[in-house]
């Protein structure tokens, strides 16, 4: 996939990675970014569409693909966290509605623009994953566990959309520094050196691209004689 002239719409894209993004892509030349948020307002980049778009309104995804039907590459960025575990008093409405942004949300804007991606020569949907579609440990429960149910449904959009040519790429990262993460002590990447990562592995053909040091250690501890994903002995 390559980014110079292509036509992209990114969810999310008024802050953290998905800026990043919107900003990188206008840097490699793209020829037109279409850049989505709850509140179009606050969309300020210079050089960028902004597009009304709430990914869990199903009317407001079909009106943005109505909009964008030029589209051909879609970054699904836009996702949501909330601390707590699921012994949580509230955690089965915390999981819902995490459910609805990380992975019903991503479900949606595939369905829909996947037709005007093939009609548009194949193009690329990139989806923002996480480090923690393969580890959750308690703190970010419900988050993690969309995490998962959205890179299954990567994995599952890579296969059924293979016949129209349409690349699509998981990106895993571990911390960035935004404002997703803003209360945890823990190092962090910035948004600006995953995106780099993600747009050259698109740009590479990859299928997925393992952003920071600490997702490569854990994908290579998925496979350990205690996977990392089980405690481990202090």
């Amino acid at each position: 996939m390559n980014i110079k002239d292509a036509v992209v719409l990114v969810t999310g894209a008024n802050r953290g990675i998905g800026l990043a993004f919107a900003q990188a892509l206008l840097a490699r030349g793209a020829r037109k970014v279409y850049a989505a948020a709850r509140n179009p307002s606050t969309v300020t980049l210079p050089g960028v569409q902004a597009l009304q778009l709430d990914v869990t309104n199903p009317e407001e995804v079909a009106a943005a693909a109505l909009h964008a039907a030029d589209v051909t590459l879609v970054i699904n960025n836009a996702g949501i966290a909330q601390p707590g575990g699921f012994l949580s008093e509230d955690s089965e409405a915390v999981a819902r509605r995490i459910f609805e942004t990380n992975f019903f949300g991503m479900l949606n804007m595939s369905k829909a623009f996947a037709p005007l991606l093939k009609a548009n020569g194949g193009g690329a949907l990139l989806n923002v994953l996480s480090v923690a579609s393969w580890v959750n440990g308690g703190e970010l429960a419900a988050y993690s566990a969309s995490k998962s149910a959205a890179w299954s449904l990567t994995n599952a959009l890579r296969h059924e959309l293979a016949g129209q040519k349409t690349q699509v790429l998981g990106l895993h990262m571990a911390y960035v520094d935004t404002d997703l993460t803003r209360g945890l002590d823990a190092p962090k990447s910035s948004p600006e050196e995953i995106v780099q990562r993600a747009l050259d592995g698109l740009e590479a053909g990859a299928d997925e691209v393992l952003a920071d040091a600490l997702t490569q250690q854990v994908r290579q501890g998925l496979t350990a004689p205690r996977p990392v994903y089980l405690p481990q002995a202090d």
